[in-house]
């Protein structure tokens, strides 16, 4: 790849992860429920709003290993155990978030159903799960491509 696009994905990258991080700041103000309560009210006294911003550790993990992947790309260093590393830990974190959702999943059905209307949540739950599983299994069959790449051009560098 031209290592202008390579630049331009990776500020795509931050910009996905500056932009995620000012919607969780910012939209628990908009709820119904926190129309008159105080900062500290909205942020440590709902439980729900801490274990979403602990999930949320493992979605920028993911960003800042892909940044560090196309960094890898754009060096031409795709086929080293840096690259395979990184797509590993994607894969990790793809099913941490996983875990995770189907948590809050289960919260909504346990906790909140008959109290509350879940379906928008439950909704965007799924989604966020089938876009984490699409993501986990792309860096599962990258990480075995890479994985036999680096082990073809070190089985190659041993013998010249």
């Amino acid at each position: 790849m031209k290592r202008v696009s390579i630049i331009f994905l990776q500020i795509v990258v931050v910009f996905i992860g500056t932009g995620t991080l000012a919607l969780m700041l910012w939209e628990p103000h908009l709820e119904g429920r926190n129309i008159h309560a105080t900062p500290f009210e909205i942020y440590f006294k709902d439980p729900f709003l801490a274990y979403v911003y602990i999930a949320s550790i493992s979605f920028f993990v993911v960003l800042y290993q892909v940044f560090k992947l196309l960094g890898y790309i754009g060096q031409n260093r795709i086929f080293s155990r840096n690259s395979v590393r990184a797509l590993q830990t994607i894969k990790y974190c793809a099913i941490v978030l996983i875990v995770f959702i189907t948590g809050a999943e289960a919260y909504f059905f346990i906790f909140q159903r008959g109290t509350e209307d879940i379906a928008g949540g439950v909704a965007m739950g799924l989604a966020m799960i089938f876009i984490s599983t699409i993501i986990g299994t792309a860096a599962a069959v990258g990480e075995r491509v890479l994985q036999n790449g680096v082990d073809m051009k070190d089985e190659n560098d041993l013998t010249i």
